[in-house]
């Protein structure tokens, strides 16, 4: 197949500023160009990710949907890189077979009925927008089979959940150790940004005295000075935003991982990358993890927002096996499974298409 990928438009690749769908993305890719199929990924300007096939497109970032409110209307900028970057697909499009769009927007969505070849929407979050739920409801209507998405939790946020295709996730895990020892510290990972939560994790590092990492970019600011303000005395090590290799290194000598998000996360690649290295996940019971974590076996599932319940499952993480992560991501989130997953969906889009 000729694949022409639309990346997220909030941030260049590389930076952290698009979360976890950098991580899909990159993924996504080495495992289609490993398969043979020719790719091109188009990006903000300054986007990097190793040695994949990125043409940098010139504009302004998008706002990033998580920090708007749900009837905020569709804006763009005068000079916006989602438009650019869309227009470069137009231009370009009879030389590929499928565009493939990572970019939680309306204009990619609303623009799939007029481009002459296929688009697979890949939706990265939950319903956060009313013009996003009511434009890729729309799509799923049009062009049955090209919503995809991480979980099924992630999909009943939305009306048009029965049509979604569910793909879950995957990971190189021959770039992830595994850590049988770990040192007396809890791990963080996370853009930095209120929907993440941190300061619940922060909270429970400081009842507890126990060393938390936080790795991750900081894309609010404020918010991140006013933890520090609100939790001097915590036992905190902001690490920043690292590579692949870099993270699982530190990521592993942890004895266990955080997650505190206050939305519903769509899957939670942390959490995959995170048991690849042998590390439990303690998690709020909401979203993704849901459908990834075991609860007792490669980590726990707790109260939503409660900090007391995130210091007593810190608490028992002696009672998890290390081994059981690590067997899990083997088990469930190689990227070659993952690849079989996104190269059939790819392949039943192009054969419904009625287009061409």
């Amino acid at each position: 197949m000729r694949l022409l990928f639309l990346s997220t438009s909030v941030g260049p690749l590389g930076t952290g500023l698009g979360g976890g769908v950098e991580l899909t993305l990159y993924n996504v890719a080495l495992e289609m160009l490993r398969r043979q199929h020719q790719l091109t990924i188009l990006a903000p300007m300054n986007s990097q990710m190793g040695n994949l096939p990125i043409v940098e497109v010139a504009g302004e970032l998008q706002v990033p949907a998580q920090t708007q409110d749900r009837d905020v209307p569709v804006i763009m900028a005068g000079n916006s890189v989602l438009v650019n970057m869309c227009e470069y697909a137009r231009k370009v499009q009879s030389e590929y077979d499928l565009i493939v769009n990572f970019a939680y927007d309306w204009l990619p969505c609303f623009l799939t009925r007029f481009y002459n070849i296929p688009i697979a929407h890949v939706i990265s979050m939950g319903s956060l927008s009313q013009a996003m739920d009511t434009i890729v409801g729309e799509i799923v209507q049009e062009f049955p089979g090209t919503i995809g998405v991480c979980t099924k939790v992630q999909a009943e946020t939305f009306t048009f959940a029965k049509d979604c295709k569910v793909l879950g996730s995957g990971i190189d895990l021959s770039l992830y150790n595994y850590c049988e020892t770990p040192e007396n510290q809890l791990a963080w990972v996370a853009r930095i940004a209120p929907e993440k939560g941190l300061e619940d994790a922060v909270a429970a590092a400081q009842i507890l005295g126990i060393p938390l990492k936080i790795f991750g970019k900081i894309q609010d600011q404020e918010y991140w000075e006013k933890i520090l303000r609100d939790y001097p005395d915590a036992p905190i090590e902001y690490v920043g935003f690292l590579s692949t290799t870099a993270l699982q290194a530190q990521l592993g000598k942890c004895r266990g991982m955080l997650m505190t998000p206050r939305w519903v996360e769509a899957f939670g690649n942390v959490a995959i990358e995170a048991l690849a290295c042998g590390v439990p996940v303690i998690a709020y019971r909401r979203g993704g993890p849901i459908e990834i974590v075991r609860d007792g076996e490669t980590g726990f599932l707790v109260e939503p927002d409660s900090v007391d319940a995130l210091v007593d499952a810190i608490n028992n993480l002696d009672k998890i096996n290390r081994y059981y992560c690590r067997k899990q991501a083997e088990e469930e989130y190689s990227l070659p499974a993952w690849g079989d997953r996104m190269e059939q969906w790819f392949k039943n889009i192009l054969t419904a298409d009625k287009r061409r």
